[in-house]
């Protein structure tokens, strides 16, 4: 069974807490980790490269000499792709890079990442993280103390506000958070595979762990 350490805010260590072992125990799927980190930095892609084709430059399109007799090469046009400043062949034009994955997969990728985490004793779970006022130094004296300096990855349990600005100015820290959507009483946590991966260390509120092994159970 899979375990991590729980901290309280002043970096106390209370105890160990059990992991999920269908979540934070299973064997990671490597070939499911590199489809979906792929898709999610494909995602992030604008798509917005362009340039201008043989038939789209601004060029007469009069012969520029006759064909023969010139010693030149011959030539039809000054747009060509061949001549400088001419047009692009098979010029890039915006485009989409988006695609998606089915949930099954998904689910496995977001499974493997935790259970690599886990493993390496890379999950840190917190008895209650909030913020009553916004300090960024005391925040970082927060993660000095449960050893989560560098990059880290803070879930809280719904949006934290005071969280989430106390730790916006740390270099490598990035929050997200899960919650019970109120519109259909479903799960949610709002992250990616390839936070998960990027990060050092997983910080996780107690209660947002619960909703975590319910959302992937």
């Amino acid at each position: 069974m899979p375990t991590a350490k729980m901290y309280t805010m002043a970096g106390e260590q209370l105890s160990e807490i059990e992991l999920s072992e269908a979540i934070f125990g299973i064997d990671p799927n490597g070939a499911v980790l590199h489809e979906n980190v792929t898709k999610y930095l494909a995602n992030q892609r604008q798509g917005t490269q362009s340039a201008l084709t043989k038939g789209e430059v601004s060029y007469s399109t009069k012969k520029p000499w006759r064909q023969k007799g010139t010693g030149r090469a011959r030539a039809g046009y000054k747009g060509s792709p061949v001549w400088t400043h001419g047009g692009v062949a098979f010029a890039p034009k915006p485009r989409s890079y988006r695609y998606s994955l089915n949930k099954k997969v998904k689910a496995l990728a977001f499974r493997s990442a935790l259970s690599i985490k886990a493993a390496a004793g890379n999950v840190i779970v917190i008895d209650s993280l909030k913020m009553d006022t916004i300090k960024t130094k005391d925040f970082a004296k927060f993660l000095a103390a449960i050893n989560a300096e560098g990059k880290a990855m803070i879930v809280t349990n719904g949006l934290q506000e005071n969280v989430v600005k106390s730790s916006r100015n740390i270099p490598g820290v990035a929050t997200t958070f899960a919650y019970a959507d109120e519109n259909d009483n479903s799960k949610k946590v709002l992250w990616s595979v390839y936070g998960i991966m990027h990060a050092d260390k997983l910080v996780v509120d107690k209660e947002a762990l619960s909703i975590i092994e319910e959302v992937y159970a």
